[in-house]
Protein backbone atom coordinates (compact mmCIF):
# COMPACT_ATOMS: atom_id res chain seq x y z
CA UNK A 1 0.00 0.00 0.00
CA UNK A 2 0.88 3.40 -0.60
CA UNK A 3 0.35 6.74 1.02
CA UNK A 4 -2.46 7.77 -1.89
CA UNK A 5 -4.19 3.93 -1.38
CA UNK A 6 -4.15 4.79 2.89
CA UNK A 7 -5.82 7.50 2.53
CA UNK A 8 -8.32 6.47 0.38
CA UNK A 9 -9.30 3.18 2.62
CA UNK A 10 -9.64 5.96 5.20
CA UNK A 11 -11.98 7.97 3.62
CA UNK A 12 -13.50 5.81 2.08
CA UNK A 13 -14.19 4.01 5.86
CA UNK A 14 -12.28 1.15 5.06
CA UNK A 15 -10.40 -0.40 8.66
CA UNK A 16 -6.42 0.05 8.39
CA UNK A 17 -3.88 -1.22 10.83
CA UNK A 18 -1.17 0.30 12.11
CA UNK A 19 1.80 -0.27 14.87
CA UNK A 20 4.00 2.05 17.11
CA UNK A 21 7.48 1.43 15.97
CA UNK A 22 9.93 2.55 18.26
CA UNK A 23 13.40 0.60 17.19
CA UNK A 24 15.48 2.42 14.36
CA UNK A 25 17.45 -1.13 14.02
CA UNK A 26 17.89 -1.80 10.38
CA UNK A 27 16.45 -5.31 10.60
CA UNK A 28 13.41 -4.38 12.25
CA UNK A 29 11.46 -2.93 8.25
CA UNK A 30 11.64 -6.65 6.87
CA UNK A 31 9.99 -8.52 10.15
CA UNK A 32 7.15 -5.46 9.90
CA UNK A 33 6.76 -6.04 6.85
CA UNK A 34 5.52 -9.64 6.98
CA UNK A 35 3.11 -8.96 9.85
CA UNK A 36 -0.07 -7.64 7.88
CA UNK A 37 0.08 -3.88 8.59
CA UNK A 38 -1.15 -1.69 6.29
CA UNK A 39 1.31 1.61 7.44
CA UNK A 40 3.42 2.42 10.79
CA UNK A 41 3.23 4.77 13.10
CA UNK A 42 6.43 6.82 14.10
CA UNK A 43 6.30 8.84 17.22
CA UNK A 44 8.56 11.43 17.47
CA UNK A 45 6.57 13.54 20.40
CA UNK A 46 7.67 10.67 22.90
CA UNK A 47 10.12 8.82 21.06
CA UNK A 48 14.04 10.59 20.93
CA UNK A 49 14.51 9.80 17.63
CA UNK A 50 16.57 12.40 15.51
CA UNK A 51 15.73 13.86 11.68
CA UNK A 52 18.33 11.52 10.36
CA UNK A 53 17.08 7.69 11.66
CA UNK A 54 13.40 9.60 11.14
CA UNK A 55 14.12 10.12 7.38
CA UNK A 56 16.12 6.43 6.97
CA UNK A 57 13.02 4.97 8.89
CA UNK A 58 10.83 6.58 6.60
CA UNK A 59 12.38 6.09 3.68
CA UNK A 60 12.57 2.45 4.08
CA UNK A 61 9.36 1.66 5.26
CA UNK A 62 7.20 3.49 2.21
CA UNK A 63 10.07 1.33 -0.39
CA UNK A 64 8.37 -1.63 1.63
CA UNK A 65 5.08 -0.69 0.96
CA UNK A 66 4.02 0.83 4.65
CA UNK A 67 3.54 4.25 4.61
CA UNK A 68 5.17 6.02 7.62
CA UNK A 69 2.58 8.13 9.49
CA UNK A 70 4.48 10.25 12.13
CA UNK A 71 3.72 12.37 14.80
CA UNK A 72 5.27 15.21 15.54
CA UNK A 73 6.28 17.34 18.70
CA UNK A 74 3.82 19.75 18.93
CA UNK A 75 1.00 20.93 16.04
CA UNK A 76 3.77 23.25 14.46
CA UNK A 77 3.02 23.39 10.71
CA UNK A 78 7.20 24.23 10.44
CA UNK A 79 7.73 20.52 12.08
CA UNK A 80 5.11 18.75 10.14
CA UNK A 81 7.31 19.91 6.82
CA UNK A 82 10.54 19.24 8.41
CA UNK A 83 8.54 15.36 8.78
CA UNK A 84 7.65 15.81 5.23
CA UNK A 85 10.44 16.11 3.73
CA UNK A 86 12.28 13.30 5.58
CA UNK A 87 10.14 11.37 3.44
CA UNK A 88 6.73 10.40 6.19
CA UNK A 89 3.86 10.11 4.10
CA UNK A 90 1.62 12.01 6.70
CA UNK A 91 1.58 13.34 10.04
CA UNK A 92 -0.24 13.24 12.98
CA UNK A 93 -0.28 16.91 15.23
CA UNK A 94 -0.80 15.79 18.90
CA UNK A 95 -3.04 17.72 21.07
CA UNK A 96 -5.14 19.80 18.54
CA UNK A 97 -7.82 21.65 20.03
CA UNK A 98 -8.65 24.31 17.21
CA UNK A 99 -10.06 24.42 13.62
CA UNK A 100 -7.65 27.25 13.57
CA UNK A 101 -4.27 24.75 14.74
CA UNK A 102 -5.77 22.33 11.29
CA UNK A 103 -6.24 25.12 9.45
CA UNK A 104 -2.22 25.80 9.40
CA UNK A 105 -1.20 22.33 9.58
CA UNK A 106 -3.28 22.00 6.27
CA UNK A 107 -1.35 24.92 4.88
CA UNK A 108 2.21 22.38 5.97
CA UNK A 109 0.65 19.27 4.15
CA UNK A 110 -1.70 20.10 1.87
CA UNK A 111 -0.67 23.26 0.37
CA UNK A 112 3.01 22.42 0.38
CA UNK A 113 5.16 24.21 -0.92
CA UNK A 114 3.06 27.56 -0.65
CA UNK A 115 4.52 29.69 2.34
CA UNK A 116 4.29 33.34 3.27
CA UNK A 117 1.63 35.93 2.82
CA UNK A 118 0.88 33.73 -0.29
CA UNK A 119 -0.18 30.74 1.78
CA UNK A 120 -2.00 32.77 4.43
CA UNK A 121 -4.46 34.29 1.58
CA UNK A 122 -4.78 30.92 0.27
CA UNK A 123 -5.69 29.28 3.47
CA UNK A 124 -8.52 32.18 3.40
CA UNK A 125 -10.23 31.26 0.14
CA UNK A 126 -8.31 33.16 -2.56
CA UNK A 127 -8.48 32.25 -6.08
CA UNK A 128 -5.75 30.25 -7.31
CA UNK A 129 -4.57 29.86 -11.15
CA UNK A 130 -5.91 26.75 -12.45
CA UNK A 131 -2.03 25.18 -13.02
CA UNK A 132 -1.36 25.62 -9.64
CA UNK A 133 -5.10 24.54 -8.37
CA UNK A 134 -4.06 21.28 -10.09
CA UNK A 135 -0.48 20.83 -8.68
CA UNK A 136 -1.26 20.73 -5.03
CA UNK A 137 -3.88 19.15 -5.28
CA UNK A 138 -2.56 16.16 -7.21
CA UNK A 139 0.19 16.68 -4.12
CA UNK A 140 -2.25 16.66 -1.26
CA UNK A 141 -3.36 12.98 -2.51
CA UNK A 142 0.26 11.90 -1.67
CA UNK A 143 0.02 13.26 2.03
CA UNK A 144 -2.20 12.69 4.69
CA UNK A 145 -3.22 14.68 7.49
CA UNK A 146 -4.35 13.39 11.04
CA UNK A 147 -4.62 15.19 14.11
CA UNK A 148 -4.90 13.81 17.45
CA UNK A 149 -8.51 14.27 19.87
CA UNK A 150 -7.18 14.25 23.54
CA UNK A 151 -9.12 16.46 25.43
CA UNK A 152 -12.59 17.53 26.16
CA UNK A 153 -11.92 20.87 24.38
CA UNK A 154 -10.93 19.41 21.31
CA UNK A 155 -14.74 17.35 21.65
CA UNK A 156 -16.18 20.47 21.82
CA UNK A 157 -14.89 22.15 18.57
CA UNK A 158 -14.98 18.85 16.73
CA UNK A 159 -17.15 19.96 14.12
CA UNK A 160 -14.90 22.71 13.20
CA UNK A 161 -12.15 20.74 13.41
CA UNK A 162 -13.72 18.49 10.50
CA UNK A 163 -15.28 21.26 8.47
CA UNK A 164 -11.44 22.01 7.34
CA UNK A 165 -10.94 21.03 4.02
CA UNK A 166 -7.83 18.65 3.11
CA UNK A 167 -8.09 16.17 7.12
CA UNK A 168 -7.76 12.80 6.47
CA UNK A 169 -8.19 11.31 9.65
CA UNK A 170 -8.88 11.88 13.77
CA UNK A 171 -6.40 9.90 16.33
CA UNK A 172 -7.64 9.41 19.80
CA UNK A 173 -4.60 9.51 22.17
CA UNK A 174 -6.09 7.56 24.98
CA UNK A 175 -3.92 8.39 28.10
CA UNK A 176 -4.33 11.95 27.55
CA UNK A 177 -7.89 12.15 26.53
CA UNK A 178 -8.70 10.33 29.61
CA UNK A 179 -7.36 12.32 31.75
CA UNK A 180 -8.13 15.20 30.62
CA UNK A 181 -11.55 13.60 31.24
CA UNK A 182 -10.71 13.16 34.73
CA UNK A 183 -10.93 9.60 34.74
CA UNK A 184 -7.00 8.50 34.14
CA UNK A 185 -6.20 5.39 32.35
CA UNK A 186 -9.91 3.91 33.20
CA UNK A 187 -10.47 2.64 29.82
CA UNK A 188 -13.51 1.03 30.32
CA UNK A 189 -15.10 4.14 32.28
CA UNK A 190 -18.32 5.24 29.93
CA UNK A 191 -16.61 8.48 29.96
CA UNK A 192 -14.03 7.85 28.44
CA UNK A 193 -16.42 5.17 26.13
CA UNK A 194 -18.61 7.59 25.00
CA UNK A 195 -16.32 10.73 24.26
CA UNK A 196 -14.40 7.70 21.93
CA UNK A 197 -17.69 7.07 20.43
CA UNK A 198 -18.61 10.50 20.04
CA UNK A 199 -15.16 11.18 18.20
CA UNK A 200 -15.64 8.02 15.68
CA UNK A 201 -19.35 8.84 14.82
CA UNK A 202 -18.39 12.29 13.99
CA UNK A 203 -15.52 11.37 12.04
CA UNK A 204 -16.89 9.28 9.94
CA UNK A 205 -20.14 11.11 9.56
CA UNK A 206 -17.76 13.90 7.83
CA UNK A 207 -16.23 11.66 5.83
CA UNK A 208 -12.95 11.38 7.73
CA UNK A 209 -11.03 8.35 9.12
CA UNK A 210 -11.40 7.71 12.88
CA UNK A 211 -8.66 5.95 15.04
CA UNK A 212 -7.15 5.04 17.82
CA UNK A 213 -3.97 4.67 19.42
CA UNK A 214 -4.31 1.21 22.07
CA UNK A 215 -2.20 -1.29 23.60
CA UNK A 216 -4.67 -3.15 25.99
CA UNK A 217 -6.68 -6.72 25.50
CA UNK A 218 -7.82 -7.89 22.35
CA UNK A 219 -11.52 -7.58 22.97
CA UNK A 220 -10.99 -4.03 24.02
CA UNK A 221 -9.22 -3.22 20.65
CA UNK A 222 -11.93 -4.46 19.20
CA UNK A 223 -14.50 -2.66 21.18
CA UNK A 224 -13.17 0.26 19.36
CA UNK A 225 -13.58 -1.33 16.23
CA UNK A 226 -17.74 -1.86 17.15
CA UNK A 227 -18.01 1.93 18.28
CA UNK A 228 -16.98 3.09 15.10
CA UNK A 229 -13.18 3.36 14.76
CA UNK A 230 -11.89 2.31 10.80
CA UNK A 231 -7.63 3.54 12.11
CA UNK A 232 -5.94 0.88 14.90
CA UNK A 233 -2.61 1.76 15.80
CA UNK A 234 -2.35 -1.61 17.56
CA UNK A 235 0.53 -0.93 20.74
CA UNK A 236 4.54 -0.99 19.86
CA UNK A 237 6.77 -2.93 18.96
CA UNK A 238 8.51 -2.35 22.69
CA UNK A 239 5.81 -3.37 24.33
CA UNK A 240 5.10 -6.54 21.75
CA UNK A 241 8.89 -7.46 22.09
CA UNK A 242 8.45 -7.42 26.07
CA UNK A 243 4.72 -8.99 26.23
CA UNK A 244 5.57 -12.26 24.29
CA UNK A 245 9.77 -12.16 26.16
CA UNK A 246 7.90 -12.64 29.43
CA UNK A 247 5.09 -15.02 28.56
CA UNK A 248 7.85 -17.22 26.75
CA UNK A 249 10.02 -17.13 29.64
CA UNK A 250 7.14 -17.81 31.90
CA UNK A 251 6.17 -20.88 30.03
CA UNK A 252 10.02 -22.41 29.81
CA UNK A 253 10.16 -22.48 33.51
CA UNK A 254 7.49 -23.95 34.03
CA UNK A 255 7.91 -26.65 31.38
CA UNK A 256 11.24 -26.90 32.56
CA UNK A 257 9.97 -27.25 36.48
CA UNK A 258 11.48 -24.42 37.91
CA UNK A 259 9.95 -22.13 40.57
CA UNK A 260 6.88 -20.67 39.61
CA UNK A 261 7.88 -16.76 39.53
CA UNK A 262 6.87 -13.28 37.60
CA UNK A 263 9.97 -11.22 37.16
CA UNK A 264 10.05 -7.74 35.76
CA UNK A 265 7.38 -5.55 35.68
CA UNK A 266 4.50 -4.82 33.49
CA UNK A 267 5.18 -1.91 31.23
CA UNK A 268 3.03 0.12 28.71
CA UNK A 269 3.95 3.37 26.37
CA UNK A 270 0.68 5.64 27.29
CA UNK A 271 1.30 7.88 24.44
Amino acid sequence: MNSTQLRQQLRAGKTVFGTLIVSPSPRWPEAVRSCGLDFVFIDTEHIALDRAQLSWMCQTYAALGLPPIVRIPSPDPYAATMALDGGAAGIVAPYVETAGQVQGLRGAVKLRPIKGRRLEEMLQGNPVEPELDTYLKNGANDRLLIVNIESAPAIKALDEILAVPGLDAVLIGPHDLSCNLGVPERYDHPDFLGACETIFLKARAAGVGAGIHFWGEVEHQARFLKLGANLLIHSADITLFKKHLEADLQAIRQAAGLAKETRGVHAEINI
